[in-house]
């Protein structure tokens, strides 16, 4: 890997530690990320509900917040409308709860994957008016739905979009569009998921119905759990706002009295009482969730969080379980299909961008695939599955590349398409895939070079293994919660002797390492093919983080461990790649 360390102020990040009562090791990090004024780096380090943005300041906020407290003063029926994903789903509980309890009237639709295809439908807008609904308010989708809402006013209905997604060049013709990314809105905080959106409306319908402070914050902090829930599986920046519902959702879950959240985290191995990590919940709690919605209906998911019913809720969750044991084989078979691909017509430097799509692919999983096709390869990617002469499916890119960009360019081949700059979806005829494929690769070849395939780590800072100690640690781990926008600290080690390696089940190797006289015993997962390089006597550079550990801790030990991220010879220089 190329490795890209930050440099340091040494002397502004002395004055930081100074000034916070910090490590240096810390200070040098949060130097490295930017946050160098004291003030900003306090609020980085503790972050409070209070920092929470005014939900007003999201522009059509004021109108929206309005429109949905007349429709609940006058018992209009409410129809929420909103997406199959962790994200979708959790935006409508979030509103559904809030109309709840408000005394109001709302039903929800959740479209189905396969059948309905991501976004609203006309049909739906329909039927809605002749059950009398006069409100739809759109929750994770509906920012490019134009159309779609132009018909539900020609019904007589009114629109309220809620979502995250970038807009087209026009935003609908809704009674309000509240979309952190709508160009003439000035919300601080650009990277808030669908469900994030859904509570600021929820936090201003409560103002506008005059609930007592108190109580109005005690419920918009409750819904911190699950909104932090879909923030994590949305994978938006963990910084700014974001952070603040993370950090306190997650802590949060510590204790659950919602029985479908309980039920769900009990069969993701999270015991109560335990803080999940994001990790647990990437790849623990939103799977699940995530898992009815690509095998079968996500209908299921805003029962769970909604009864009150214990039996019902666990039985709902261990469907999620199984439906999600389903997915992981239906992937697996995706991915071995495109690594055989792969491997029998080599990726070059040539392929700046790649397109996969079969008949009977599970539309469903797609988009993970793609995601494990960008990890191994680091360029753009496109899984599509085809069905009756369609091709419908979900790419993932490097952060070099504007997935979204590259299909507005070419939007004339696509019945449907949207999402962000990382990840997006479309729709196809099947006949016109091979065109899509040789447009997407020329255009990703026009705006990459062969440097960007190479995958790269953001070194925060150099260490010396005299500074490691269990306090240090702690104190880097407080950093958290980690992933996108904010993953944990990465180190650069130099002069380190190899004391000892073992394998482990044929794939991990176990080392200890020893500079300026401190011994570091480190994990290093998947990493025995590269065995040669870490033979006892060698002097290495190492890519080092720090892990959470709960197993060691259980048994009395020091509850961290060291990751291997990379490994160079102690010859090889890096000094090149200081950003």
């Amino acid at each position: 890997m190329k490795w890209n360390i930050a440099d340091c102020d040494i002397g502004g990040a002395t004055a930081l530690a100074s000034a916070l009562h910090i490590a240096p090791l810390t200070a040098r990090v949060l130097w490295a990320r930017g946050y160098r004024d004291a003030t900003k780096a306090r609020k980085y380090l503790h972050p409070s509900v209070a920092d929470m943005h005014d939900p007003f300041q999201l522009a059509g906020m004021d109108v929206a917040a309005e429109r949905l407290a007349s429709a609940i003063q006058h018992k209009e029926p409410i129809l929420l409308y909103g997406d199959y994903d962790v994200d979708g789903t959790s935006a409508l509980v979030v509103l559904k709860k809030t109309i709840d309890l408000a005394d109001g009237r709302a039903s929800c639709f959740v479209p189905h994957r396969i059948r309905d295809g991501y976004g609203m439908k006309t049909e739906v807008v329909e039927d809605a008016a002749a059950q009398g609904v006069r409100l739809i308010i759109s929750a994770d989708t509906g920012i490019r739905a134009n159309e779609v809402v132009r018909h539900a006013a020609g019904l007589g209905i009114d629109v309220i979009v809620t979502d995250h997604h970038l807009p087209d060049t026009a935003l609908p013709p809704a009674l309000a569009v509240v979309n952190p990314n709508r160009p003439d809105c000035t919300y601080p905080e650009k990277n808030l998921c669908g469900a994030a959106v859904a509570l600021k409306l929820a936090d201003a319908l409560l103002r506008v119905l005059h609930w007592e402070d108190a109580r109005r914050e005690r419920l918009i902090d409750s819904f911190l759990k699950i909104v932090a829930i879909a923030t994590v599986a949305d994978v938006v920046s963990l910084s700014g706002e974001n952070r603040v519902i993370v950090k306190r959702g997650l802590e949060g879950l510590r204790v659950v009295k919602n029985p479908g959240l309980r039920a769900l985290l009990d069969v993701s191995g999270i015991e109560a009482g335990k803080v999940p990590s994001v990790r647990d919940v990437a790849f623990g709690v939103a799977p699940r969730i995530n898992a009815a919605g690509r095998m079968a209906s996500a209908n299921e998911v805003v029962e769970l969080f909604t009864t009150d019913d214990p039996a019902r809720a666990r039985a709902i969750a261990a469907q999620l379980h199984d439906l999600n044991a389903d997915r992981r084989q239906t992937q697996d078979g995706i991915w071995n299909t495109i690594l055989e691909q792969c491997l029998a017509q080599t990726v070059t430097d040539h392929d700046a961008a790649l397109v996969f799509a079969a008949e009977g692919w599970h539309r469903g999983v797609v988009g993970i695939v793609a995601s494990r096709v960008v990890e191994r390869y680091h360029r753009p990617v496109f899984v599509l599955g085809i069905e009756n002469e369609v091709a419908q499916g979900s790419g993932r890119s490097i952060r070099q590349f504007h997935l979204l960009e590259a299909l507005e360019s070419m939007s004339e081949l696509f019945t449907k398409f949207g999402g962000h700059r990382q990840a997006a979806g479309l729709t196809i005829a099947s006949d016109r895939v091979p065109e899509f494929r040789e447009r997407f690769r020329a255009f990703a070849a026009a705006r990459l070079t062969p440097a960007d395939f190479e995958p790269d780590l953001d070194i925060d800072a150099e260490i010396d293994l005299a500074d490691v100690n269990d306090e240090t640690v702690a104190e880097l781990l407080n950093l958290a919660p980690f992933g996108m926008g904010n993953p944990p600290p990465l180190f650069a080690a130099h002069g380190l002797e190899v004391l000892s390696q073992d394998v482990n089940k044929e794939k991990h190797l176990f080392l200890r390492l020893r500079g300026s006289g401190q011994t570091l015993r480190v994990k290093a997962w998947n990493f025995a093919v590269r065995a040669g390089e870490l033979s006892p006597g060698a002097f290495i550079q190492a890519a080092i983080q720090f892990d959470q550990d709960d197993y060691s801790a259980k048994r009395g030990y020091a509850p961290w461990q060291t990751i291997l991220r990379d490994v160079k010879s102690q010859e090889q220089d890096v000094s090149a790649h200081h950003t």
